[in-house]
């Protein structure tokens, strides 16, 4: 797969996308996984990662392999991490990067093609859902939501994650069973049965559970 990386300038300094297209599409229904058949075009998919890591985390890469399947992938590098920072800024700061990026990548002549899935892990997976209606966006993907500091399940962030749901917006969570910011039957008692919600082994990395992240992944993305 080929990818592209380019700088996009925030409010915030400048970004960096790397965007992976598939190589070619079908008019009409498209073709099968596993086919000779190049995939028809299905979408696009924009993720960032977490307050500590970047886009080498172990799931995002798995999700590389949406290409095969049709979707345009695109991982985003916050402006913290391109300026070569170790952690986050602010959340308020993050996204006045976020919606800039996204008001480039969904416009001018090679505006990514619809439907558009946002999200991202962790840190990223927040961003998105507290954006989700500012970009326009058609589907959040979060894994491993931060649903509370570690020990400290009083201080929840679900309105995050319900804001996107208020929003009439589809939603799959995919959380780590042993994830100390909130285990998978946490997020259901937050926020109900209305999301996806799946749990897969490992903690909030989700190393272990890469590949059915990308299984969880493809399934939820075959309902939109």
């Amino acid at each position: 797969m080929t990818v592209r990386a380019r700088l996009i300038d925030t409010p915030r300094g400048p970004a960096r996308v790397h965007v992976e297209r598939p190589p070619g599409g079908l008019s009409g229904g498209g073709a099968k996984r596993g086919s000779a058949s190049k995939p028809a075009f299905r979408g696009s998919i924009v993720l960032s990662h977490g307050a500590g890591g970047g886009i080498d985390a172990a799931d995002l890469v798995a999700l590389r392999a949406l290409v095969d399947d049709g979707w345009t992938y695109v991982r985003v590098e916050q402006p913290w991490r391109v300026a070569g920072k170790k952690v986050a800024t602010p959340p308020k700061t993050l996204d006045a990067a976020w919606i800039p990026i996204l008001a480039n990548l969904t416009g001018g002549r090679w505006a990514l093609p619809r439907p558009l899935v946002v999200g991202g892990r962790s840190a990223g997976a927040r961003v998105a859902c507290r954006t989700a209606s500012d970009v326009g966006a058609d589907a959040v993907l979060a894994l491993s939501f931060p649903l509370h500091p570690p020990n400290n399940p009083g201080r929840s962030r679900a309105f995050e994650a319900q804001s996107v749901l208020d929003a009439g917006l589809p939603l799959a969570v995919i959380q780590g069973e042993r994830d100390p910011f909130g285990r998978p039957d946490d997020v259901r008692e937050a926020l109900g049965s209305q999301p996806s919600i799946t749990g897969v082994p490992g903690d909030h990395s989700l190393a272990r559970g890469r590949d059915q992240v990308l299984a969880v992944t493809r399934a939820w993305l075959d309902t939109l």
